[in-house]
């Protein structure tokens, strides 16, 4: 396989798995805040600016009014938009096209359909009253997206590329929602007495995250920080945590890389370092300072997609 092309099938994962959360984080925070136990948590500016906030677009300024129709058009539909949902659904089917000889015709339709519904989607219709409809188009498409991967493409080398972008966007979008929830529930106070352990928006970002209701079987009680981190942190059995994706990215790379010893600071390396690390990990050191272990993470998995870029798609 050519590298380019290995490159092209790494980031149709990471853009389809990128849009998804992008979609999910829109619609739970706008319709969770109309439920919130405070009025800031409810306010519109404040729902505007953690979505900002999230896709690493933060204004900034308290005294800024923020309009709703241009923030949800600008990460929804607006194509000048680095970071909308559009651009990167776009950037998909390009790479797919790129790629077209290595993936299953079904799961190339099932892209070309959704690349489709984003790019006739009436914008007005959506910054106005099509936000619901659109996300969960989205979200489900996805969903659709990822079955076609399992179910259509033989589990060789093509699938462990894929997967490895599906899995590393996964785990940094999971951190970035933790950083744009985390800075919430510091700004909204809760409502529960404790100002920050017991805040709403633990329950927003396991939503957000798509793991509310495997969170609430697994504890058997209302989310809290410790619980929510833990969960969305540590917890390999939740797919949607960091451990998880971590757990896959390190099987796929057996694929790609069948070394018994791997080099240091080669890309099997650096992911069996952090997997060791959040292994015997507890939720106590990342409370201690959450930002701080954000920040460590994000750098950590910043680090692992530059080297598997320069050691397996440099061309």
């Amino acid at each position: 396989m050519l590298a380019r092309v290995a490159n092209n099938l790494f980031w149709m994962g990471r853009y389809i798995e990128r849009s998804e959360h992008i979609a999910r984080y829109m619609n739970v925070n706008y319709f969770s805040s109309l439920d919130a136990p405070n009025d800031l948590s409810q306010s519109r500016q404040f729902v505007l600016e953690s979505m900002l906030y999230m896709i690493g677009d933060p204004k900034g300024q308290e005294d800024l009014k923020l309009s709703e129709k241009e923030v949800l058009n600008n990460l929804g539909l607006n194509t000048k938009s680095s970071y909308s949902i559009i651009n990167n659904v776009k950037a998909a089917r390009e790479n797919a096209n790129s790629a077209r000889d290595l993936i299953s015709t079904e799961l190339y339709e099932s892209i070309n359909k959704f690349y489709h519904f984003v790019l006739n989607y009436d914008v007005d219709h959506f910054v106005n009253k099509g936000l619901y409809d659109f996300t969960v188009n989205i979200t489900e498409s996805t969903a659709i997206l990822r079955g076609k991967i399992r179910s259509t493409l033989l589990h060789d080398q093509v699938y462990a590329i894929i997967m490895l972008g599906i899995n590393i966007e996964r785990s940094t979008q999971i951190i970035r929602i933790i950083n744009a929830k985390y800075h919430d529930a510091l700004n909204a106070k809760g409502s529960y007495g404790d100002q920050i352990a017991n805040s709403f928006e633990w329950t927003t970002m396991l939503k957000c995250s798509e793991a509310y209701d495997m969170n609430r079987r697994f504890y058997k009680k209302t989310p809290t920080r410790t619980t929510t981190l833990e969960f969305l942190v540590l917890n390999g059995d939740c797919p949607r945590s960091v451990m998880n994706s971590l757990n896959q990215v390190f099987s796929h790379m057996q694929v790609l890389d069948r070394t018994k010893h791997p080099l240091k600071n080669s890309t099997s390396f650096l992911v069996g370092k952090l997997r060791a690390e959040l292994s015997y990990m507890l939720v106590e050191e990342i409370e201690d300072n959450v930002k701080e272990f954000i920040e460590r993470i994000l750098n950590r998995l910043y680090e692992i997609s530059q080297q598997m870029e320069r050691e397996f798609f440099n061309y």
